[in-house]
């Protein structure tokens, strides 16, 4: 199975300048790409990926307009020219039909501001020792966090708005798959909780919502007034933005880090994980769009997953019109849609209270299959 493995690198202030230089022609080439596709589809030519990377990168470095292309990597250019390729490739699929999953949009030119990255393949980089090489920008010192499992064929550099670096190494990993075990567990993902897990055994858990975006907005509101305060082009605009970037840093790192511990515990705790296929894009435009943004349903089941393909697990997911929150999970009675205030409910027929979010998390577990209830046939 292919993985990334991500580690902090240290670039010198010479290295830094380089590879702003290369951020900023791959983003030069990825825009170049994108503009003459567009002017070939609008004429009506067609127009091939070897002859778009030609115009764009061989006969451009020819110009004086984009002479200073020659001073990066070439493998960093093609890439980008791949990319630019990609994009447009996955925009007609997803009009014909091809493409699984919500339609996107046509590409969009890449910006200078915010997250810039490279792609290089084996040609543009080496591992030596503890250094990394790249191609014209030099050995970069890695923080080896953790060892490769094996060679990596590709290796993107990142640079994150706050300015730290990271290096992404794609690699193959053999799975390590676990122990087998006998428990199940259905999991209710919700914002007054964010999990609540029903397992076989009759055990149930409930993960409270740490909500770090609501606990940071405070710090993160008082940053972003003085970020709105200063003169553009100014150095204390530009530190202002600095500690913009470094609040949501740390709300980034502690959703991923509590997605990350809570994910492994489930797979490492149950051999099959139920989870419901929640319309995450369609929560998000509601009011409550700022809470489900928050909690990231859409990367904790994601991370679920992974964790499922490395340890030998598995990840059903139940249908999103399965009414888990309609359904006594005692009696199998459905007793009609509930609005969000609802938190506890008697069942009709057979006079069982229920917790909203531990009554739909058994219902999950059992609509997955891996259970049944005790009044099934």
């Amino acid at each position: 199975m292919l993985v990334r493995y991500r580690y902090r690198i240290d670039p010198t202030p010479g290295q830094r300048r380089a590879l702003a230089r290369a951020f900023g022609c791959a983003r030069v080439v990825y825009n170049d790409a994108l503009a003459e596709r567009q002017r070939a589809h609008a004429a009506g030519e067609k127009v091939g990926d070897t002859e778009v990377q030609r115009r764009v990168v061989t006969l451009a470095k020819r110009t004086p307009e984009r002479a200073w292309l020659g001073e990066v990597a070439s493998v960093a250019l093609v890439q980008a020219c791949q990319d630019a390729r990609r994009a447009y490739r996955n925009w007609f699929d997803s009009l014909s039909g091809k493409r699984k999953g919500r339609k996107i949009g046509h590409p969009r030119f890449r910006t200078k501001h915010g997250r810039q990255s490279i792609r290089l393949t084996r040609n543009g980089f080496t591992l030596h020792g503890e250094r990394l090489y790249v191609a014209k920008v030099g050995d970069l010192r890695v923080r080896w966090s953790r060892a490769l499992p094996s060679a990596p064929s590709s290796v993107t550099i990142i640079r994150e708005p706050d300015g730290r670096c990271y290096a992404s190494f794609v690699v193959e990993r053999d799975p390590t798959p676990l122990p087998p075990v006998e428990r199940t567990a259905g999991i209710d993902l919700g914002l007054a909780v964010f999990a609540a897990v029903a397992a076989s055994d009759g055990t149930v858990e409930l993960v409270p919502n740490p909500r770090h975006l609501r606990a940071a907005e405070g710090r993160l509101a008082r940053a972003q007034r003085a970020l709105s305060r200063t003169r553009k082009g100014s150095a204390n605009r530009a530190k202002a933005r600095h500690r913009v970037a470094v609040a949501l840093r740390t709300v980034r790192d502690r959703r991923a880090d509590h997605h990350h511990k809570l994910a492994l515990r489930l797979i490492r705790e149950n051999q099959t994980v139920a989870v419901e296929d929640l319309a995450v894009a369609g929560l998000a435009r509601t009011r409550l769009a700022n809470s489900v943004h928050d909690a990231g349903w859409a990367s904790f089941v994601r991370r679920l997953r992974e964790k499922a393909d490395q340890y030998g697990r598995r990840v059903v997911k139940v249908d999103r019109w399965a009414p888990t929150s309609q359904t006594c999970s005692a009696c199998g009675r459905r007793d009609g849609p509930k609005p969000l205030g609802v938190r506890t409910w008697a069942c009709p027929a057979c006079g069982a209270t229920h917790d909203r979010d531990v009554n739909a998390a058994r219902n999950i577990l059992v609509a997955a299959g891996p259970a049944e209830t005790p009044n099934a046939c």
